[in-house]
């Protein structure tokens, strides 16, 4: 299988040239090694070398040894190797010595020293439409943070197509696979996360059924801001079960830190109306092919329940505009206020330069939206938070263009960095 180059290499380069060591943090199988492998000079796999627990008995510092950048694969089997390893960059007092993969973290009660000034952490996802090929990157997240006019685009897909899509995802372990492969693929990756995963992050053993509903319940509400309460409700209609809320938050802290799931936090920013803030932040799988696999749904399902689809490509732009949003210093929120507008995806870059999303599978819903986006513009506060970059609605099945009130309509097959 050929190596699908990431968009977000630039960045490790970048960071591993400025620190001892980078930290590349990512779902399982989303294709960190990979991509490590190609910068590293040498390789240890920690949870593979059936010497590594004997030598952090007898000598870690062997471990260490080789040429740099040296990749340490899934470090966090062995956790105490991070304060080796920062023990080793400040002997050492150069740049670019280790680069680090790990698909948890890990738990809290193991004591790791701050890397602060040592190390710098990238956080990896699966691969976007542009690095697929399905985007052709026409229009980049770097011209909408700058301007509002973008280029004529015919470059659109059908629904069948989308549905397909969200289907296999983004793993790169997947591009060869049918649909149908992708899907049974997709839900034994749940089943092992159900069965394994969730008890081995911390030695605890935790519950499949339990695990298996809330997937359910998450994919349910996928992209939206969920109450925890919802997903309580939910497990008890599935199972005829009970779950009391710590044993929730506890199961939902264990899924963020193997990084199934993801929060896309609420913008916080300043209004002149008197309507308030919502504070909660919405909920996503890291990887939208999960809320399908763990539903059991099809493609047909997809196709039949077109609402439901609807928030699933929410999901995957949401997804995407993390992807392109990171590649330029930006951040992804969501707005919500209390009178009942909603924007479904604000970027912002660490300089305050904005830009707002509205997402829509299609073209019926595309006034409404735009209406949403202009009466944000009448709800914020200009004079303080400046005006927004560029106005979009991201779409699945159009074109790209800018309508006449200088809103522009994106095919998400030409959205790019």
């Amino acid at each position: 299988m050929n190596y699908i180059s990431r968009i977000i290499e630039d960045e490790i380069k970048a960071k591993l040239n400025a620190s001892g060591a980078v930290l590349i943090r990512g779902p399982k199988a989303c294709g960190k090694t990979e991509t490590a492998m190609r910068l590293a000079s040498s390789v240890l796999r920690v949870d593979q070398d059936e010497q590594v627990p004997y030598l952090m008995d007898a000598d870690p510092k062997r471990l260490l040894a080789g040429k740099t950048p040296r990749l340490i694969d899934e470090w966090q089997v062995q956790p105490k190797l991070w304060n080796y390893i920062r023990h080793e960059i400040d002997a050492r007092k150069e740049k670019s010595q280790f680069i680090l993969t790990g698909s948890s973290t890990p738990d809290d009660k193991i004591p790791i020293h701050s890397g602060a000034g040592r190390f710098t952490t990238v956080d990896m996802r699966t691969l976007s439409w542009q690095e697929l090929g399905y985007s052709t990157g026409q229009v980049s997240m770097k011209q909408l943070l700058s301007d509002n006019e973008i280029d004529l685009s015919d470059r659109s897909v059908d629904l069948e197509t989308i549905a397909e899509r969200i289907i296999k995802g983004g793993w790169p372990g997947l591009l060869t696979s049918t649909t149908d492969e992708a899907l049974l693929l997709n839900q034994a990756y749940i089943d092992l996360i159900a069965e394994s995963d969730m008890s081995r992050i911390s030695d605890i053993k935790r519950d499949p059924v339990k695990v298996r509903n809330i997937f359910r319940s998450i994919a349910r509400n996928t992209a939206t801001m969920v109450a925890k309460t919802t997903i309580v409700k939910d497990i008890k209609e599935y199972d005829r079960g009970d779950i009391s809320r710590p044993t929730l938050y506890d199961y939902l802290d264990a899924l963020e830190r193997l990084m199934i799931i993801e929060n896309q936090p609420a913008w916080s920013t300043h209004i002149r109306s008197s309507a308030s803030l919502r504070k909660s932040p919405k909920i996503h799988f890291t990887d939208v092919s999960l809320s399908v696999a763990a539903l059991g749904a099809d493609k047909e399902t997809l196709l039949k329940d077109v609402k439901f689809t609807g928030f699933l490509f929410e999901s995957l732009a949401t997804h995407d505009l993390r992807v392109y949003a990171r590649a330029n210093d930006a951040s992804v929120s969501h707005y919500s206020d209390s009178s009942g507008l909603e924007i479904d995806c604000i970027v912002q870059k660490r300089n305050g330069d904005w830009a707002a999303f509205e997402t829509k599978l299609g073209m019926g819903m595309i006034n409404e939206a735009a209406s949403n986006l202009k009466k944000l513009t009448t709800t914020l506060d200009i004079k303080t938070i400046g005006p927004p970059k560029s106005l979009n609605i991201i779409v699945g099945t159009g074109v790209s263009h800018t309508r006449p009130d200088g809103i522009n309509v994106i095919s998400l097959a030409s959205l790019g960095v």
